[in-house]
Order: structure tokens, then sequence, then C-alpha cells
């Protein structure tokens, strides 16, 4: 699960706000599931930042959301903002969703095929020798299952962490 807040912070108050952010995605990056939080700064003509915490299922981010820090937080930031947008992003098109634009789509599908390709390579090679005697349907029910919970759980959010500079070049 990825949420990202994008709010319009007041001129006067962008110092106070870059501290305040910082703050809080420490404060939530220490929580149970974080997968990762951060601050993406305003273009040159804008006063509009994109806190984005990635978490890793529904529970974890609504503990987050839930909490005495988070409420504590809020109450800090009313008077530096004038308008605030909250964005919600599940399943695998959040491991590419970083603020309001994604990086070049064809990293995106690269990174995405040879995820699938390792994962059903491996499968194909200590697996499905195993499994010669299940009707061919059931081989491929189990191989879709395998593929998508690890693509989704495991490896994406590894790899995704892993080359955020390759996926999202010029953004740090």
């Amino acid at each position: 699960m990825t949420v990202t807040v994008a709010r319009v912070v007041r001129p006067d108050r962008r110092e106070a706000f870059e501290r305040w952010a910082e703050d809080v995605l420490q404060v939530a990056s220490g929580f149970p599931g974080n997968l990762g939080a951060s601050l993406l700064h305003p273009g040159p003509d804008s006063s509009e930042y994109h806190l984005v915490y990635r978490f890793v299922d529904d529970e974890s981010l609504a503990a987050w959301e839930r909490s005495s820090e988070r409420r504590s937080a809020l109450a800090h930031v009313e008077h530096m903002v004038d308008n605030a947008r909250y964005a919600r992003v599940a399943g695998l098109e959040s491991f590419f969703t970083r603020g309001a634009q994604p990086g070049p789509r064809w990293r995106m599908t690269v990174l995405t095929v040879a995820a699938v390709f390792a994962i059903t390579s491996v499968m194909q090679q200590l697996v499905m020798p195993h499994l010669t005697g299940w009707p061919l349907e059931g081989r491929l029910v189990l191989s879709a299952i395998v593929v998508v919970l690890l693509l989704g759980h495991v490896v994406m959010p590894a790899l995704t962490r892993l080359l955020a500079r390759w996926l999202h070049p010029g953004r740090d």
C-alpha cells in the first residue's frame, strides 16, 4: 500500500514544514510494516510537497493512520498548509509510484519481466518436476499464485528499493 499526501505549503512556512515532514517521516518509517517514507520537494514554480508512505499491507497502514503519533503530527501542520490531497495506491502499481509521476514505463516493464522470468524459472526447475502427476490446470494455477504472491510481496518490494535510482532517474 502506498499513500501520497500532497500539501500546498504557505511560502513563509516552508522551512518549518520541511523540518516537520522529516520528523513525521522518521516516525512513520519506524512503524511495523513500513517499507519506506520520503518527502518530494516542489518544483521551482510550486509550493506543493508530497509525502510518500509505503506499507506492506492495509493493516500496517491503518495502524499508522490511527496512531497517536500521526494525530499529533497532523495537529502541528495545519497552520503551515493551504491545501492537502490524499491518494492511496494498492497492488503492483504501488511499487512504481513515487509522488505524482512514476519513472519511465519501459524501465518498469523491464524490471517486471525480469522478476517474472526469475520466479517462473525457479518454479520450473525446482518445483514443477515434483508435480508431474498434477493436471496441467492445477500446475498453472499453482504457478500463477506463487508468481503473483512472490512478485507482490517479496521480489518487487526488494527490487524497487534496490533499483530506485534506476527506476526514477533524476529524482533524489
